[in-house]
C-alpha cells in the first residue's frame, strides 16, 4: 500500500507469485481493487441537440464562405492535465468506512494554438485555483504570442474558439477578450466532440506519454512540449 499506483506485473517482479496469481489474490483475498476517475458522457437534451445542430451549420456557413481566412483566424484553447486518467489509477480497499485522500500533485497545462501550431502554453502553478481572472490575464499574454508568431493574425481579427468552462465564459473573461478584440466563436455545451483539444490534440498528446515515468514536473513538461514541437504543421 506504500506504492497505491504499482502494476501487476511490477508485484510479479517484486515477489514469488505469478500474474495470474496477483491477478486473484487482490480482489478475491485482499478485497483491493484498482479504481481511476472516468468521464461520464451528459445526455443530451431535444434543446442542447437543436443547439449543436444550429450552431454547427452557422459554423459551416461561415467555413464555406471562405474557407482559408476562417482556418487563419481561429486560434482554439482548453487545459488539460498531461498525465492521462489511466496513469493515475491507484489500489483501493473496500472498507465500510471511506476515508478521502489528497490527490497527487498535476501539472495543469492550458494550451492556445491554431492551425499552424501552439501558440501559447501555461502551466498553472500548484496551489493556484484557475478562474476568471487568471483565465483573463492568460487571453492577454496570448495576444502578445500572436503578434510575435502569427503576423497579420491580429489584424486579421481573431476567432477564439472555447468550451463553455466557467472560468472561459466569466464576466473577467468576457470583458477581456472584448478588449483584446477577440470574437468568441458559439459552442454548444457538453460537446467536447467538437472542441479540437479534446478530440485531436490531448488525446494523442497523452497517448504519447502513457507508460512514461517522470521524476518531476520538469522532465513531464519537457516530454509534452518536445512532442507538441516534433509535430508538422498538418498534425495541426
Amino acid at each position: 500500500m506504500g506504492n497505491r499506483r504499482i502494476t501487476l506485473h511490477e508485484l510479479e517482479d517484486a515477489t514469488w507469485f505469478s500474474y495470474g496469481s496477483i491477478h486473484t489474490i487482490l480482489p478475491d483475498n485482499l478485497h483491493i481493487f484498482k479504481v481511476c476517475a472516468r468521464r461520464a458522457p451528459r445526455m443530451l437534451s431535444d434543446d442542447l441537440k437543436l443547439s449543436r445542430v444550429s450552431i454547427s451549420g452557422a459554423m459551416l456557413t461561415r467555413y464555406h464562405a471562405n474557407p482559408e481566412d476562417f482556418h487563419f483566424r481561429i486560434v482554439t484553447c482548453d487545459e488539460t492535465c498531461p498525465e492521462s486518467k489511466q496513469e493515475s489509477v491507484e489500489w483501493k480497499h473496500v472498507t465500510k468506512k471511506f476515508k478521502s485522500t489528497r490527490s497527487p500533485k498535476k501539472v495543469m497545462a492550458t494550451i492556445f494554438w491554431d492551425s499552424k501550431g501552439v501558440i501559447h502554453i501555461d502551466y498553472l502553478p500548484h496551489g493556484t485555483t484557475m478562474n476568471g481572472e487568471y483565465y483573463a490575464n492568460l487571453l492577454k499574454q496570448v495576444r502578445q504570442s500572436i503578434k510575435e508568431k502569427q503576423r497579420g493574425k491580429i489584424r486579421r481579427g481573431i476567432l477564439l474558439h472555447q468550451d463553455k468552462a466557467p472560468v472561459h465564459t466569466s464576466r473577467a473573461a468576457t470583458e477581456t477578450a472584448r478588449e483584446c478584440g477577440y470574437e468568441i466563436l458559439p459552442h454548444p455545451p457538453y460537446s467536447p466532440d467538437l472542441a479540437p483539444s479534446d478530440f485531436h490534440l490531448f488525446p494523442r498528446l497523452k497517448k504519447h506519454i502513457r507508460g512514461k515515468k517522470f521524476q518531476d514536473d520538469d522532465e513531464l513538461i519537457a516530454a509534452m512540449e518536445g512532442f507538441l514541437g516534433d509535430q508538422h504543421v498538418e498534425f495541426f
